[in-house]
């Protein structure tokens, strides 16, 4: 890429000195609504006012530029990002602004969650030539789609130069910008090459000690999280790390993970009243987040809680679960069982006001409480003092104590607290929803929406509350009705009773995990052959035999500039890693070899980048460890399936799938040959290979924890 990083510099400086020139019709006023009135997309709609005639991404709007021969502008967004609601407030919603784009580009505006490929591949392009990227995500392309230039956020100033600039240089110098166009776009397909490895080596208990040698080396052990800021939650990281933890009995990292957990439930990126977390923390203490809630974030940390829970007993953890859950229940799930995308950060052109409070309104709605002490313990346990105040009078609620000292200093008993916090929660939740609410993106997507069913699923296993059962079913089942054709594939988008938009592959990813989380937790085999089912269209439509990888878009997908791979993880696990573990477990399950060996082949095409960004592949490093510790099957048969399954999951067991049934072998191979007449059995299994089967819990535990 050092050509083409050169002739971006030779590009940036051409266009600097094209001189700035406006049309002198810059001030009439545009149309009120544009194309994007028709789209369902929340984001796109945000912008149907805009004077900017938007296109959505459409063969219209290239067709429009092709034969104009124009710049097209791609300008990438969701419907929660402050700083696309900045850029909009400052250019889209200004005249003279939109009367240069309508004039000098063909503008398409895309919702980055409904169109995951779009942004892969532009969000690429935007960090190679200026090493960063982000959201709003501006890329001005050719006429073809080629990237020549692009950004981030614009201030207007700086946003009106561009645009002139921009179309000026092109008008003179089309033979440089298709110059670097091609530069720019080989730089983005080498981004996606899996260099195959040679020699096929295993991931080893060496490797690990050296992604976890690094990994140390970059923790925060004070605050946790990692030694940066801003700090992203990245539920994915903390479930490895736990698991080495747990595995390797390492203190160092199972501290640093509850110390994590705790300093992110006490802080700020928690709504303290209305459960929930925010995107990210914008400080090193997790006291002022970027108060937008994605879905994704919400159902991750749920499944990570729950198994901190597991593996602890924190009753923290368990509240941080409820209070989620409650969230997710209250605000976020539609009346058919589906879940929407996000919460805005903003309400009234304000980032965070529908969440802080002034002292004077905290102590108008508490101090009656607890005979007059309510303000007194309110300011105390919430922090409404200097450590909590953030601006403008306003405060963020965050903990810094927990429940006993807390108690302890006010002269009450732990139950005594938790009633009052209970009902002081009621009072200031029911205050806030008077306020102005942030918008919500309504949106229902096929993998977000399995994440939150795998979150339910551990939320189930971790407190056997049938109510989480029962929402990752009927979340599934509308997956599987409304969001599945009759050929077995699945549509990304679904809202106002339409699905639409091919699947990409992290919904063919996720919802085979959660299809197998529900196996897990029902002994229900009906789950478990769909979710061999969509593995094998997926394997049919998305799987690249030479690469031993699945190409994000469906073969049947009409082609961008190119098929990218989305191959590490980031804030959401990559869909390449889901799907590798998908095929473990069901290679197992089915006794498939391919489907093993498919698995086992994505791993070693990614070791050598583990070994380099461990937290980078840290799903990936989850999966590796299945071969480093004991990775087991547990088979249950007989009358008593159910209770024993219930007091087994309760545990903290990773590396580990369940299998059970109460008469009839069906046709899962894990089941053959289990089943004894009168007799509830458990059966603890490595590669098939199974210990003499125990009638009770107890002995069944005392062989899974012992030590390989």
């Amino acid at each position: 890429m050092n050509n083409a990083r050169n002739i971006l510099l030779l590009f940036l400086c051409l266009v600097n000195s094209v001189a700035c020139t406006q049309s002198d019709n810059q001030n009439q006023k545009m149309k009120s609504s544009n194309r994007l009135i028709h789209e369902s997309s929340p984001y796109l709609r945000q912008h149907a006012d805009n004077p900017v005639d938007w296109y959505p991404w459409s063969e219209e709007a290239w067709e429009k530029a092709r034969k104009e021969n124009k710049l097209v502008l791609i300008s990438i967004g969701y419907s929660s990002c402050h700083w696309c609601h900045v850029m909009e407030h400052e250019s889209f919603e200004n005249d003279s602004t939109a009367q240069i784009m309508n004039e000098h580009f063909v503008c398409i505006k895309v919702d980055r969650e409904e169109r995951p490929d779009v942004d892969q591949v532009y969000m690429t392009a935007v960090q190679l030539m200026t090493g960063s990227g982000g959201w709003p995500l501006n890329c001005f392309t050719l006429p073809d789609g080629r990237p020549v230039y692009g950004g981030t956020y614009f201030p207007n100033t700086n946003w009106n130069q561009v645009l002139i600039q921009l179309s000026n240089f092109y008008r003179d110098n089309q033979a440089k910008a298709e110059e670097y166009a091609k530069e720019l776009t080989e730089g983005i397909r080498q981004t996606e090459i899996v260099n195959i490895p040679e020699e096929k080596v295993a991931f080893s208990k060496a490797d690990l000690a050296e992604i976890i040698s690094s990994w140390k080396k970059m923790l925060d052990n004070r605050e946790g999280g990692p030694d940066r800021v801003p700090k992203f939650p990245l539920p994915n990281n903390y479930e490895f790390l736990m698991r080495v933890g747990h595995e390797e009995s390492d203190n160092e990292l199972l501290n640093h993970v509850d110390l994590t957990l705790r300093k992110m439930a006490y802080g700020g990126i928690y709504d303290q009243i209305g459960g929930g977390f925010a995107r990210y923390s914008t400080d090193a203490d997790w006291k002022v987040p970027h108060f937008e809630k994605m879905l994704y974030d919400n159902a991750q940390l749920v499944s990570l809680y729950a198994k901190a829970y597991q593996r602890t007993g924190n009753s923290l953890y368990q509240e941080i679960v409820e209070g989620t859950c409650e969230f997710i229940e209250r605000e976020m799930t539609s009346p058919e069982g589906g879940f929407y995308s996000a919460l805005d950060a903003d309400s009234e052109g304000k980032e965070g006001k529908y969440y802080i409070w002034t002292e004077e309104e905290l102590k108008k709605l508490s101090a009656h409480l607890l005979n007059g002490k309510g303000f007194e313990i309110t300011s105390d346990y919430y922090n409404v003092n200097k450590k909590g105040y953030w601006e403008d009078e306003n405060f963020i609620l965050l903990r810094n104590d927990s429940d006993a000292e807390v108690a302890k200093r006010h002269g009450l008993s732990e139950t005594e607290l938790h009633a009052f916090i209970k009902k002081l929660k009621s009072v200031l939740l029911h205050e806030r929803e008077k306020r102005v609410r942030p918008g919500l993106d309504d949106k229902i997507l096929c993998s977000w929406n399995s994440m939150m069913v795998v979150a339910y699923c551990d939320a189930y296993r971790a407190f056997y509350n049938a109510k989480y059962l029962n929402a990752a079913i009927k979340c599934m089942n509308l997956i599987l009705k409304k969001m599945k054709t009759p050929d077995g594939a699945l549509f990304h988008t679904y809202k106002e009773g339409k699905a639409s938009i091919n699947g990409f592959m992290e919904d063919y990813a996720f919802a085979v995990a959660a299809l197998i989380a529900l196996y897990n937790c029902t002994f229900n085999e009906e789950w478990l052959q769909e979710a061999r089912k969509i593995s094998d269209y997926a394997i049919e439509h998305f799987y690249d035999k030479e690469r031993s990888m699945f190409w994000f878009t469906s073969k049947t997908d009409k082609p961008l500039i190119m098929r990218k791979m989305e191959i590490a993880d980031n804030v959401t696990p990559a869909s390449n890693s889901v799907m590798a573990h998908n095929l473990h477990a069901l290679g197992i399950y089915f006794d498939n070899k391919e489907y093993i060996s498919m698995s086992e082949n994505m791993l070693i095409n990614v070791r050598k980048d583990m070994l380099r960004y461990g937290s980078s592949y840290s799903n990936w490093a989850i999966l590796a460890l299945n071969s480093l510790y004991p990775f087991r099957e547990i088979v249950i048969t007989g009358k008593d399936k159910e209770q024993f399954r219930i007091h087994l999951q309760q545990k903290y067991l990773p590396g580990t799938i369940f299998a059970g049934t109460g008469k009839g072998e069906g046709s899962i191979s894990l089941l053959k040959d289990r089943i004894v007449e009168g007799k509830s059995l458990i059966y603890i299994c490595e590669n098939r290979v199974c210990k003499i089967p125990v009638d009770n819990i107890d002995a069944a535990l005392k062989i899974l924890n012992k030590k390989k």
